[in-house]
């Protein structure tokens, strides 16, 4: 790559007030219990966030046997780089799965719930006391889904297990029923399969070989009761014509004893010592489990102490259970106070693709049945995942009541993901509901389908897990880190908790650099072993605190509501009913809501939008292939009589199938009536957005621009102030904002914490328009406020015109109201004209010196390596320097000699000031997109810090007559050099699996 420098004319043309960093006075740290944006925290300023409002880091703690001032100094090693805290975790290796524990480790000593395990908890605690930080902690080891318990405590995971049997073909069946001891027979069901399909690939979330069988709807019979004692049964079927014949299933529940912690101990007398195991997640008794492991052997007087100082989050991760069927004891009175009816009978229609959605994708079920009936008995199906959302909400809602009543914190979790059931439901029941960028592989519209319910209940946060990836240890860079937090910001996000921070410590069986979660197969593992740790890192997480500062100050209002009922939320979080990229083209906002958030109190319609103190929706979209309630369609007329447009799109929904639900003609006529009601519409696709611009519904933030754009819209619920972020999702592109406020606009930088007028804008009509050019993955924040707003002084006057050759400008600091305007050598394509109608032509009678290419680096490569002794893992590197001369900058990479290394370059060179030719009051240092991070010096001192998706840096503070010198530090990944000693590694006495090896390339 190359560094480029252009040099700047600065000139004194006009005055307007400067405006510092916006403030907010404080009030006090804690989250408390209220999740909502009236919440009493103390949010610092834009420039300085509270450590409550910036990004936070998992925490990968191996387990109580290291080193406790390690932790401590590790937890304020995050502070140090501008973190808020970290989610406290500890691992033990992922419950023992990925490899058993190493010599030398206890679980019956170091165990969770263990005296080693308190301590250290505490110590954790105190750590983040002392660095002024807060902390979360997972609510069980591993993840947090399940803790130590008697083996025999119904409040763990439970399961349905199925079996079935084609009874032969002379209709009797003598004999032991299929599965016969396996567990508590739960239910014999027998049914006449009037077809089969062997090696069927047709399934609702999963392409998996598997046998199909078509049941006759009424000939489904519970048999349980004709079942002896030892499992006998004995039937005579009356013949069956063609090829129907007749089947027997049976279902056992039990207990599945799986544990999150594989490990046990030779002491069996003590719960804690026995690992810990999967607790009901369909059920409040699961809840409670959980709860009384705490109450009883980890939350004594200190620790509530110090959770009331410094707690943040009681947490629980994405649920990564698996089983037969998704149940809990709990569930057949669950399904039948909920439908009138009883599950019994239906179960063989459960029995495929009820598990866990996402991780047993490849196995959900080996039978699968469906009715002969139109709708194939998917009515049977929904509601039993209906009856399992309910029974989960339970579990969820116990644990915050739990947490908010008891400890007087927040509960954050992973709500319904991966399980079979409606995520959208289950959203709003927590304090931080929280999603993750993995399972949602940075895809803006499934982040909406998560928001949507969040942002209408009025929660203050949407926490996301972000950075887990795959094979990326010690490859991962800032860039690519950048890109998803910014799509995720977009889809409705508004913290991050980056995954993660390693310990750095000794461990056992375990060579440097040190531990590693997951063996190597996901990153990131940060820590200050990575050369960006205290090179960048810092720059980086402030600009994503600023960002989240700004995205919590207030609900994100949304132009758009999108009716979206699924069962099961699909995993993949596709959304195939509609063609989105009509309202992202024509610039609206959007996100999904399920009608089971219709219930939400904030579901009202106001100002004839809905929800209007959160997302203000503008209008709610029913697609034609959405599946409809007959319950919701009462629900929307309402919303429309109370004057909030609803637009039917493509044509009339179905309708969702459930077993209590509406005749079809009750469902056609109440539909028709829906139709009929003032402020609804029936449009096609083609005609969405005509209809929009019909019906004035303009989007807030309109985007005109020659790439995809995204925006949010925040107002602030302490100040009269709003935010725009803007989002470049393409290559880059110049554009205009057209922004539905009057206001005056204020560019807010979230680099370096610094906030000014915007200098070019127009308005009109209640509208400003501010034009825009974005560089591939960057972004923008504008807010808009008045002279009320603390900080945020208006303008006297802007331009409405600019020319192209206007690189930069600065607005004075005393009170002459002055304002610098920074223009480079070159055509002059129009002249700068101002709100008050003056017109000014530049050059102003005088050359302005061309830009120029800095070249004759040197670069000093400081390489970090393996320690002496690689089994000190506490060791951050062996470092030591080489130097480069280069005609060019080009990436560390394609020098040969530092192909394998790993580290900080120093890139240096000089030029002499002024210039020769030409006028020039000051200097631009352009430098391409960077993948990492980067530090820029001129003549010893430290520039703020650039966008690193469109470095621009105004370095004439700094310059001198003379020779002027320019450090550029650069640090690298460090997977170059840790690629190169593979075969000397160890993590926990394993060696790096083979398939990370694979990845050779140097990056």
């Amino acid at each position: 790559m190359m560094w480029t420098g252009a040099l700047r004319l600065t000139v004194n043309s006009m005055r307007i007030q400067q405006s510092p960093a916006w403030t907010i006075p404080i009030v006090y740290i804690s989250a408390g219990t209220n999740d909502q944006f009236s919440s009493d925290i103390d949010p610092g300023t834009f420039q300085s966030p509270s450590a409550i409002i910036r990004p936070r880091f998992r925490y990968w703690l191996p387990d109580p046997s290291v080193d406790e001032q390690t932790v401590r100094n590790d937890i304020q090693s995050a502070a140090d780089v501008g973190a808020g805290g970290v989610e406290y975790l500890p691992w033990y290796n992922a419950g023992g799965f990925l490899s058993p524990a190493p010599p030398g480790d206890d679980w019956g000593k170091y165990g969770v719930g263990t005296a080693a395990f308190n301590r250290l908890f505490e110590a954790a605690l105190e750590a983040h006391r002392d660095a002024g930080t807060v902390m979360d902690f997972a609510i069980g080891p591993n993840q947090g889904q399940g803790v130590p318990a008697d083996p025999n405590d119904e409040g763990l995971q439970w399961d349905l297990v199925p079996f079935s049997i084609a009874v032969p073909s002379n209709g009797s069946f003598t004999g032991i029923i299929p599965g016969w001891g396996t567990g508590d027979l739960f239910a014999l069901i027998s049914a006449e399969v009037v077809k089969r399909i062997d090696n069927s690939t047709a399934s609702s979330t999963a392409r998996v070989p598997h046998t199909r069988l078509v049941i006759k709807e009424s000939s489904l019979t519970d048999r349980t009761a004709e079942v002896s004692s030892n499992g006998r049964l004995s039937l005579t079927y009356p013949p069956t014509p063609g090829q129907h014949t007749y089947w027997l299933f049976a279902f056992y529940q039990r207990l599945t004893h799986a544990q999150n912690l594989i490990y046990t101990s030779n002491q069996t007398d003590a719960v804690v010592e026995n690992g810990a195991y999967m607790v009901d997640h369909f059920s409040s008794r699961g809840a409670e489990t959980v709860i009384d492991f705490w109450e009883k052997y980890v939350l004594n007087e200190n620790v509530r102490s110090l959770l009331s100082e410094v707690g943040n989050y009681a947490w629980e991760d994405s649920i990564e259970i698996k089983s037969n069927i998704s149940w809990s004891k709990s569930l057949p009175s669950v399904f039948q106070q909920k439908h009138g009816y009883s599950l019994i009978k239906y179960l063989p229609l459960i029995m495929f693709d009820n598990n866990n959605i996402a991780m047993q994708s490849s196995d959900p079920g080996a039978v699968q049945c469906v009715l002969d009936t139109s709708d194939e008995g998917v009515r049977y199906v929904n509601d039993f995942r209906d009856a399992l959302t309910e029974g989960y909400s339970q579990y969820l809602e116990r644990l915050t009541e739990w947490a908010t009543t008891d400890l007087n914190l927040q509960m954050s979790a992973q709500p319904a993901y991966n399980l079979p059931m409606d995520m959208e439901a289950t959203v709003p029941i927590v304090n931080a509901p929280e999603c993750e960028s993995l399972g949602f592989m940075d895809n803006i519209d499934g982040y909406r389908q998560f928001s949507g319910p969040a942002i209408l209940a009025g929660k203050r946060i949407v926490s996301n897990e972000m950075g887990a990836v795959s094979m990326a240890a010690f490859r991962y860079q800032i860039s690519s880190l950048l890109w998803s937090i910014n799509r995720a910001v977009v889809g409705g996000v508004n913290q991050f908790v980056i995954h993660g921070l390693s310990y750095t410590g000794n461990y056992w069986a375990t060579t440097w650099p040190g531990y590693t979660a997951f063996s190597y197969f996901y990153g990131e593992l940060w820590s200050n072993k990575q050369p960006a740790w205290d090179h960048g890192f810092a720059d980086f997480l402030d600009y994503v605190g600023r960002l989240q500062f700004s995205q919590q100050a207030g609900p994100l209002k949304t132009d758009i509501a999108v009716y979206n009922k699924q069962s099961a939320t699909d995993a993949s979080f596709r959304w195939q009913a509609g063609n989105m990229t009509q309202l992202i083209d024509a610039g609206y906002s959007y996100s999904y809501l399920s009608p089971e958030n219709f219930g939400l109190a904030q579901a009202y319609v106001g100002n004839q939008t809905l929800g209007p103190d959160g997302p203000a929706y503008k209008a709610l979209l029913v697609y034609s292939a959405s599946n409809i309630t007959y319950e919701s369609i009462g629900k929307i007329r309402q919303f429309a009589e109370a004057g909030l447009p609803v637009i039917l799109v493509g044509g009339d929904p179905s309708q969702y199938a459930t077993a209590g639900a509406a005749s079809h003609q009750n469902f056609t006529d109440a539909i028709a009536r829906l139709k009929r009601t003032k402020n609804v519409f029936t449009v096609s696709q083609a005609e969405l957005i005509d209809k929009l611009a019909s019906l004035h519904l303009e989007p807030r933030i309109r985007v005109q621009a020659n790439s995809t754009w995204y925006t949010t819209w925040r107002e602030s619920v302490s100040e009269d102030i709003q935010f725009a972020f803007v989002y470049n999702d393409g290559q880059a592109s110049t554009g205009h904002l057209v922004v539905s406020s009057d206001k005056s606009p204020y560019r807010f930088d979230m680099w370096t914490g610094l906030s000014a007028p915007i200098f070019e804008y127009q308005q009109a009509h209640g509208n400003t328009i501010i034009p825009l050019a974005l560089e591939a993955n960057q972004t923008a924040l504008i807010a808009f406020g008045g002279p009320s707003v603390p900080g945020l002084r208006e303008p006297a006057i802007h331009a409405v015109q600019a020319p192209s050759t206007l690189q930069g400008y600065k607005f004075s600091t005393n009170s002459s109201d002055s304002v610098e305007l920074h223009v480079s050598a070159g055509p002059s394509d129009q002249p700068l004209v101002l709100s008050n109608g003056q017109n000014y032509t530049f050059p102003p009678g005088r050359d302005v010196a061309s830009s120029f290419i800095l070249g004759n680096w040197s670069l000093t490569a400081e390489h970090w390596a393996a320690p002496a002794n690689l089994s000190d893992a506490s060791q951050i590197a062996s470092k030591f320097n080489t130097t480069h001369h280069l005609d060019a900058l080009v990436p560390w990479t394609q020098i040969p000699s530092l192909a394998n290394a790993s580290g900080l370059g120093y890139y240096s060179t000089s030029f002499e000031w002024p210039p020769r030719m030409g006028s020039a009051d000051g200097a631009y240092l352009l430098i391409p997109q960077v993948l990492h991070t980067l530090r820029v010096k001129v003549n010893g001192h430290q520039t703020p810090p650039p966008d690193y998706n469109a470095p621009k840096v105004d370095i004439g503070p700094y310059l001198r007559a003379g020779r002027n010198d320019v450090v550029i530090e650069v640090p690298t990944i460090m997977w170059n050099y840790i690629r190169s000693i593979f075969d000397r590694i160890v993590m926990a006495a394993s060696p790096i699996p083979d398939i990370c090896r694979s990845l050779s390339t140097p990056v």
